[in-house]
């Protein structure tokens, strides 16, 4: 089984890509899955269920979000009403949403679980405890299980990999918007990737505007980041492939499209 993950979608630019390359992905590699991560898709801030449903008829299978989940409030009026959203699971209990889905792929189940970090970030409920609860309850019902781990800290989202190495097919790290180049299969079978990275705006500061950003640096004044409508673009991703009987990765491979690169890398 291959699992297509496209990372975090930012603004219209973002979106475009999604739309030109998706299926031109799903045709070139035949994933039985696709992943989307959202939460920056309507201008850099959350999500509306107009892109929601874009990301589907493109060609995604799943919509993963973020912190910056409820940014747009047009989610609180369709996230509950459907299952092909998954929000960070260590959002306080009562939140609208689930940090874990199930979707049915070719006869067998996938469990996508989401959660969000905390060192650098907003204090939610411990990531580790309430993952590891999850793939309990997931492994009820299949072993094939993806973990988008939105997170700033790389020891953090490092930490995750080796915490549920053995425990779930992948570890997929999101949020930081810049794509590593530690793509690797831990020793016990989990696909770990420290970041994803960000697809949209190729020329600015993680997919906002570098004037903007380079001002806030240097002058230390408060700044409206703004996502550029105009310019170059990235999609960035990977391509992870699966046992379906036993649930462990047998490979991961990075996706990067811009006018520089067009690969999918070893």
């Amino acid at each position: 089984m291959k699992l297509l993950f496209i990372g975090d979608v930012v603004g219209s630019l973002g979106r475009e890509m999604v739309t030109e390359y998706l299926p031109k992905l799903k045709s070139k590699y035949q994933p039985a899955f696709t992943i989307v991560n959202g939460e920056n898709a309507a201008s850099g801030r959350g999500i509306t269920e107009k892109i929601y449903k874009q990301f589907l008829q493109d060609g995604a299978n799943m919509v993963t979000m973020g912190n910056h989940t409820w940014d747009n409030k047009e989610i609180f009026n369709f996230i509950d009403n459907t299952k092909q959203i998954v929000r960070p699971a260590n959002f306080p209990k009562g939140t609208p949403g689930k940090g874990l889905v199930f979707a049915s792929v070719h006869g067998k189940e996938i469990a996508i679980i989401n959660a969000q970090g905390r060192t650098f970030m907003p204090p939610l409920d411990d990531p580790f405890l309430v993952v590891d609860e999850l793939v309990e309850e997931a492994k009820k019902r299949t072993s094939i299980i993806f973990v988008d781990f939105h997170a700033e800290a790389t020891s953090e989202k490092q930490a995750m990999g080796w915490f549920l190495d053995g425990k779930v097919s992948a570890v997929i790290g999101t949020h930081t918007h810049v794509q590593t180049a530690d793509n690797r299969i831990l020793p016990k079978g989990t696909a770990f990737m420290c970041d994803v990275g960000m697809t949209g705006p190729y020329d600015e500061v993680l997919g906002m505007s570098k004037e903007s950003v380079i001002k806030r640096f240097q002058t230390s004044l408060p700044v409206r980041f703004e996502v550029p409508k105009t310019g170059r673009k990235v999609l960035s991703g990977c391509l992870i492939e699966i046992s379906d009987k036993t649930g462990e990765a047998k490979s991961i491979q990075r996706i990067l499209i811009n006018e520089d690169h067009q690969f999918i890398a070893e």
